[in-house]
Parts: C-alpha cells; sequence; structure tokens
C-alpha cells in the first residue's frame, strides 16, 4: 500500500472504510463525468489510491457498477424501513412512506443509476441484482400493507402492478415528464386502490401462490 492510501490523520481505513471511499469517488466520476469515464485505474486515480486497490475490492469494471447499483439499492431500503417505522400504522400514510421513498431515491440518483443500468445491460450481474431488489421491494411492500387489505394479503399481481408504476412514475420524474411531487402523489393513491381491491376481485390471487413465487 502506497503513502497514498494512508489518511491524512495517519490511520490507515479498514477494508470496509476503503470500500466506502471509492465507492462514492465512483458516484461522484459518474455524476460529474459520466458512467464511460468510470474505470478501474481512473477509479484509484481520483480516489488518491494505488491502482492494485479498487481491482482488489470489485475485481472488474463490471464488479465496480454492480457494487454502485447495489449501493444504490441499499440506501433505498434503509431510507424506505426507517420511514415506515417513524410513520402511522394507516394505510395513507404507510403508502406516502413507500412512495415518497421510491421516488424521492430514484430522482435523487437520476443522474447515476441509468447510466449505470445501461452499462451493466445485459450481464448476468445486473439482472440478479433487479431481481433480489425486486422480490425485496415486494416484500417488504407486502408486509408493511398487507393488514390493510380486505383478505389480509396482497396477491403477486398487484404487488407487480405496485412495483411497475413506481419505476414508471419515478423515471418519468427523473426525465422531467412530470414532477415529483405528481410522481409520488400518484403513486401513493396507487397504491391504496391497488390495497383496497374487494376479496372477489380476480386479480387478488391467493398469498400462497404470490409468497412462492416472490
Amino acid at each position: 500500500m502506497s503513502i497514498r492510501d494512508v489518511p491524512s490523520s495517519g490511520r490507515r481505513l479498514s477494508r470496509e472504510e476503503r470500500r466506502r471511499q471509492l465507492l462514492e469517488v465512483a458516484r461522484d466520476i459518474v455524476r460529474s463525468e459520466g458512467n464511460e469515464a468510470l474505470t478501474l485505474g481512473y477509479l484509484a486515480q481520483r480516489a488518491g489510491v494505488s491502482k492494485p486497490i479498487p481491482y482488489d475490492h470489485f475485481g472488474s469494471r463490471t464488479g465496480l457498477l454492480a457494487a454502485l447499483y447495489r449501493a444504490y439499492d441499499d440506501r433505498q431500503n434503509a431510507r424506505m424501513a426507517e420511514a415506515l417505522a417513524a410513520a402511522p400504522p394507516e394505510l395513507e400514510s404507510q403508502a406516502a412512506v413507500i412512495a415518497d421513498s421510491y421516488v424521492a431515491c430514484v430522482v435523487t440518483q437520476g443522474s447515476e443509476i441509468p447510466g449505470v443500468s445501461a452499462a451493466l445491460a445485459g450481464s448476468a450481474e445486473l439482472e440478479a441484482i433487479r431481481l433480489s431488489y425486486e422480490s425485496g421491494f415486494m416484500e417488504r411492500v407486502r408486509t408493511a400493507l398487507a393488514r390493510f387489505s380486505p383478505t389480509g394479503e396482497i396477491a403477486l399481481p398487484a404487488l407487480r402492478s405496485i412495483l411497475g408504476a413506481a419505476e414508471a412514475l419515478s423515471f418519468a420524474a427523473v426525465r422531467n415528464e412530470i414532477s415529483q411531487d405528481e410522481a409520488t402523489s400518484e403513486l401513493s393513491a396507487l397504491i391504496c386502490d391497488t390495497v383496497r381491491r374487494a376479496p372477489d376481485d380476480p386479480r387478488q390471487q391467493s398469498v400462497t401462490t404470490a409468497r412462492s413465487r416472490l
């Protein structure tokens, strides 16, 4: 490790601290210069570390991009969990938190994630991340809102509907087709309507089927 890898305080960063630093620098590069500028060599230069260090943490450029995408999902999940715990135990309040957390995170990262996603397009890493995120998001929605459903559960088609609307509205806000407030309000209303569906609605399928496919 070169002297540049040691903080000015003289304390050497732990492996986890170094990884967080590298990811933050990588986010800055993507935001300011685009994902095409992000290479492991350039990351080392901007972070002030020796060139092998990013390779040790991420293995390849694809590994770095995948780590950025996972970090984005982790921030989104943490924000949503914290806000849900603090919100009143009512459908409208919980739905508003889910909508606001999702849209706000996508809008905030709007200059970063679309480019990262495009760079990862077709990769096994991105597909695995997306599938894991989708399952996790739908399970969090089900856990938070199933008690407000007439059946006490939310079937998979309904969960997929919420996820699809969240993605579409959020990226519409990123493209400035609609405002962030409009996206959040529309998504919140859709979530409430979906959860309140009557028990005999054909879209309210067995929760056993929904859970088995999450």
